[in-house]
């Protein structure tokens, strides 16, 4: 009887032992992947926070819970620069550098967002308040395009006025950053981070080299 007991007690260890993996994927079914090292250089001293994800900063938005769609109709995040001067102004840039897709970003840079006139006591706070010259626009890559960096600047703004060019104004899409840089002197930036998502309805998988920036998707600065 003793044996039996034995037995039966170490039967149902090994069984429960074997259910608790798959026990534990099904309880949290998201994966939450990080960039790739070489996307990851551009991840400096930025925090962007988003509703029920938190810091994306160098994250790829989970395919679950319908974040991938969520992520379009949310409003602007939370940005936080920690490292923000007291007494120093700052301009925010939110670029898709892979538009309409990666393989062929004709439309780069798309800008999403732009507001110049930001306190450095206000962005150490997560408080993005200044002259909005470009509103918010969430992520909306097309179907099919594959996944999109949707990128974020802090540049220390030298100006007292930065304004955006009438034909600049006219559309988003193909803004020559690199110029707008150099208008304003605006050098490398003092912060920066990045994301990556895909149309919500594809569920393509990251693709190596997909995962990585090339020189020529960053603007020149000067």
């Amino acid at each position: 009887m003793g044996w039996t007991m034995r037995l039966a007690t170490a039967a149902l260890f090994l069984g429960l032992t074997m259910a608790v993996p798959g026990d534990e994927e099904d309880s949290d079914p998201c994966v939450y992947e990080a960039l790739s090292d070489s996307d990851a250089v551009l991840c400096k001293g930025l925090k962007v926070f988003y509703p029920e994800l938190g810091n994306l900063g160098c994250m790829v938005v989970p395919e679950c819970n319908n974040y991938r769609q969520k992520i379009t109709s949310w409003t602007e995040p939370i940005v936080k620069f920690p490292g923000a001067l007291d007494g120093a102004t700052y301009i925010l840039v939110m670029v898709d550098p892979d538009a309409p897709s990666r393989s062929s970003p004709k439309a780069q840079f798309w800008r999403h967002w732009l507001v110049t006139d930001i306190k450095g006591t206000d962005i150490r706070k997560g408080k993005i308040q200044g002259q909005e010259l470009s509103p918010y626009q969430p992520p909306s890559p097309p179907p099919k395009s594959g996944f999109h960096r949707y990128q974020f600047f802090v540049y220390l703004q030298q100006e007292k006025s930065i304004s955006l060019l009438p034909k600049e104004n006219k559309t988003r899409g193909s803004w020559k950053m690199d110029k707008f840089l150099s208008r304003f002197h605006l050098s490398e930036p003092e912060a920066s981070t990045q994301f990556m998502t895909q149309y919500y309805q594809d569920s393509q998988k990251l693709q190596p080299g997909e995962g990585s920036s090339e020189p020529k998707d960053k603007p020149k600065r000067r």
